[in-house]
């Protein structure tokens, strides 16, 4: 193979870790989460996301990392067409009336800020309402493995909804070591 074929045969390669690569399993009818997202549980729905875009190496367009060229770019196109993908999959995930309500909206990051202001100011009644639930939860007539997994599934709903910010300090330490003590206080 001459020197200019291995050139050009790079130089078409496709780099799969390009955000603006779309895979030939990739399409707009495509559902990335397993529960479509109704007006109800938004943290979950969102770490849901999240976690689709992020395998997908899409999250950029939600997040604002990766922001619309101009439309003179050179990267315009493919940008736009990723875009596109990336909203048809949360519109996808959105129940018909809430999608109807954002599918206007320029590109996938206006429509993530959208719904991310609209329904996350709703956590403190979630936040409530988690709390209410560990507190009557009981075993009853679960083994300890169900027992277990409902208490866990609403202790990480919890602390998902409180954003509780991250850090490696001794402080932080201190604070899940407390809250994981309120935890084990909780199972009944």
């Amino acid at each position: 193979m001459s020197s200019s074929e291995n050139s050009q045969n790079s130089s078409n390669s496709i780099n799969l870790s390009n955000p603006y690569h779309l895979g030939s399993s990739d399409n707009p009818s495509s559902v990335l989460v397993s529960n479509v997202f109704s007006g109800v549980g938004f943290s979950a729905w969102k770490q849901s996301m999240i976690i689709a875009l992020s395998a997908k190496n899409k999250l950029g367009f939600v997040d604002g990392s990766i922001s619309q060229p101009s439309s003179t770019s050179s990267t315009y196109a493919n940008w736009y067409r990723v875009n596109s993908m990336v909203t048809s999959w949360i519109l996808n995930s959105l129940h018909r009336n809430i999608a109807e309500s954002v599918l206007f909206l320029q590109s996938a990051h206006e429509i993530w800020k959208e719904l991310t202001q609209r329904f996350e100011q709703s956590d403190s009644a979630l936040i409530y309402q988690s709390q209410q639930q560990l507190y009557y939860l009981s075993q009853g007539s679960d083994d300890f493995s169900t027992y277990f997994t409902k208490i866990m599934k609403l202790w990480d709903e919890l602390r998902i909804v409180q954003g509780i910010p991250e850090c490696t300090c001794a402080t932080f330490v201190g604070i899940l070591k407390y809250l994981d003590d309120q935890r084990l206080d909780g199972i009944k």
